[in-house]
């Protein structure tokens, strides 16, 4: 019995090593092409290489290639990194959202000679993204280090203001705006009504000949140009430098929301618009910072 599986698996390793003749002839003239001497045994081996390299290039396309992206179960890599940049930039996008509201609330109420007491400080951000007025910082307690300190004895021996690199001079101790822009006067008038930020009297009046035409100061962008109960027609302008000017109790607003505007350009016409209004004059402003400034230190009506 034994002697009958011997042979029988002597017969079948025989047959994995018999050679064959695979003929490729021509139909028409039986001229032969191609012819390969073949064996079982072959066959079997060059079919499994060719499965392990078929094996081992899809592993390949799954694992290094952007084709494992298509299949159930894989995914990017970059995914997460891409999806942490886009948090940053959505949170920084809402942050300068809210900054910007704050901006315009305090524009606002600049044109209406209210005070402007939103700052970007002191307006508390909640947990869910909301501005929260209700936030104290009042008790907080402010320490210097000692590396502070000596980098402030440092700052201040080397001189009290620093030059921008555009134009103007920013005083460190007191954020006002040094004259060293060229400012155009907005009005040949009379200064009938100086600056006092006393009494919230945050301009000059300024007294003219009717229908005098009213000029920008500065190139700027026209951010608001309407009316308001008290003020009538007003028109404001955004300049460099954080600066910006406000033209109050116009006859005529010129230019519209948006417009840019040059130095000179004439934007408005003297009138006595508004409530708050004694006669024909222009009430002119000028904040640097969201703090107002007295224009008489910097132009020569």
């Amino acid at each position: 019995m034994a002697e009958k599986k011997s042979l029988k698996r002597k017969k079948w390793i025989q047959k994995l090593r018999d050679k064959y003749l695979l003929v490729i002839r021509n139909e028409d003239t039986y001229e032969v092409k191609l012819s390969f001497r073949l064996s079982r045994l072959n066959v079997f081996i060059v079919l499994g290489l060719m499965t392990i390299i078929l094996v081992v290039l899809t592993i390949f396309l799954i694992a290094f290639t952007p084709l494992r992206e298509y299949i159930p179960g894989y995914m990017n890599v970059d995914l997460p990194r891409q999806m942490y940049a886009l948090q940053l930039k959505a949170d920084s996008i809402e942050r300068a959202f809210m900054q910007q509201s704050i901006y315009f609330e305090n524009l606002k109420n600049i044109i209406e000679g209210s005070d402007t007491t939103a700052t970007y400080y002191q307006v508390g951000i909640g947990s869910e993204g909301q501005l929260d007025s209700s936030a104290d910082y009042q008790n907080i307690t402010l320490s210097h280090s000692p590396e502070d300190s000596l980098l402030r004895l440092e700052f201040q021996r080397q001189g009290r203001y620093i030059q921008d690199l555009s134009s103007g001079i920013v005083s460190p101790d007191e954020g006002e705006l040094v004259p060293d822009f060229l400012f155009f006067s907005p009005l040949e008038g009379i200064v009938t009504n100086r600056f006092n930020a006393d009494i919230g009297h945050f301009g000059v009046d300024l007294v003219a000949n009717k229908n005098e035409p009213i000029k920008a100061i500065l190139d700027g962008m026209v951010v608001f140009a309407g009316w308001t109960l008290e003020t009538g027609h007003v028109i404001a302008l955004q300049h460099q430098q954080n600066i910006l000017s406000v033209y109050k109790h116009n006859a005529v607003i010129l230019k519209k929301e948006g417009n840019f505007v040059k130095a000179g350009d004439v934007i408005a016409i003297i009138g006595e618009s508004g409530e708050l209004s004694t006669g024909p004059h222009l009430h002119f402003e000028l904040w640097f910072n969201g703090n107002p400034v007295d224009p008489t230190d910097y132009i020569r009506f």
